[in-house]
């Protein structure tokens, strides 16, 4: 993965983006934004292991002014790539929505499993394989995942110095807890992984439609720049070209979900004829596939994001040249 050593300025010297960059659909490599004005300073989402972390803390501490620091955290939800940085940080107010507190108790994968899922499942089996090769740069271990201090429901605004921060809920979309961050003095919108940019999303709450509703709510704030969760920032015709995607693929699941094909034949079938081929992790499609035909009924309980990712690296698995042991 490539860790940038700065962080880059979006406004006036106090908005900066965390960025990190690695190889099309990786997995991970969350966007993080910091708010700073005057001495004080917010973070919007927390790096994925301790490396990433520390990195962006050296970054951090180049721009903040002498006896600054991040006292207040924000997690767009309770994903471990936007939140398991959160123990580095001590001290600090952490704010999420109450259904993002909810699911950091149920629902979420711990480091610890991740520990084992990377480094000691069986490698010849797809999901052990997927993990190593999607996963194996990071390091989990010393990972103690902290939850929000501070959880609200439907809206929550705070001042990081004189800017103001407008926290929306807009989950269930991405997970049944997400918000996005408005700083309107800036026109920015920092998105969480509501929106991707650059590869084929990951979502792991839906319908489509849901998300495709969150979309329409950050259009809604006419923001100039929008930071998704994951890959390069956008306008709002990215966002626009986003929802289009989203419109797309909610229709062809739709279609042979009539036909009744399940859900890994249809989403096999709609990757085969070329489904926006210009994406990264095409295998992501694969679980969308499943989470859309769970919302249309007839498939038992939803699936948990093992079982999720279980899919999308059958799917993967059967397309690589894997040699037995890697």
């Amino acid at each position: 993965m490539d860790l940038p050593v700065d962080l880059t300025v979006l406004a006036d010297d106090s908005l900066y983006l965390w960025a990190p960059r690695g190889a099309a659909g990786s997995w991970g490599l969350a966007n993080c934004l910091l708010v700073t004005s005057g001495t004080a300073a917010a973070l919007i989402d927390t790096p994925y292991d301790e490396r990433m972390t520390r990195a962006l803390i050296a970054a951090a501490d180049r721009v903040l002014p002498a006896g600054a620091g991040v006292r207040t955290v924000v997690n767009t939800h309770a994903n471990g790539d936007h939140c398991f940085g959160n123990g580095f940080f001590p001290g600090a107010e952490i704010i999420s929505t109450d259904a993002s507190l909810e699911r950091h108790r149920c629902g979420e994968i711990s480091p610890q499993e991740m520990q084992y899922l990377v480094h000691a499942s069986d490698p010849d089996e797809p999901l052990g394989w997927y993990a190593r090769d999607r996963f194996g740069a990071y390091d989990y271990t010393g990972i103690t995942v902290v939850p929000p201090t501070l959880t609200f429901s439907g809206s929550h605004d705070f001042l990081v110095g004189d800017t103001e921060v407008r926290l929306i809920e807009v989950g269930p979309a991405h997970t049944s807890g997400d918000l996005i961050a408005h700083l309107p003095q800036h026109g920015v919108v920092a998105a969480g992984d509501v929106i991707f940019s650059g590869d084929h999303p990951a979502h792991w709450e839906g319908p489509l439609a849901e998300v495709v509703r969150a979309c329409e709510t950050v259009l809604a704030l006419d923001p100039q720049w929008i930071v998704p969760g994951h890959g390069e920032l956008i306008g709002q015709d990215g966002v626009r070209a986003y929802i289009g995607y989203l419109r797309d693929l909610e229709g062809e699941i739709a279609d042979r979900h009539g036909k009744g094909l399940d859900a890994y034949e249809a989403a096999d079938e709609i990757l085969a004829a070329g489904f926006h081929p210009h994406l990264g992790a095409p295998e992501r499609v694969v679980m969308l596939t499943f989470i859309e035909y769970h919302h249309l009924g007839g498939t038992g309980n939803a699936l948990g994001m093992a079982e999720l990712a279980g899919h999308a690296a059958r799917w993967a698995h059967a397309r690589a040249q894997v040699p037995s042991g890697a």
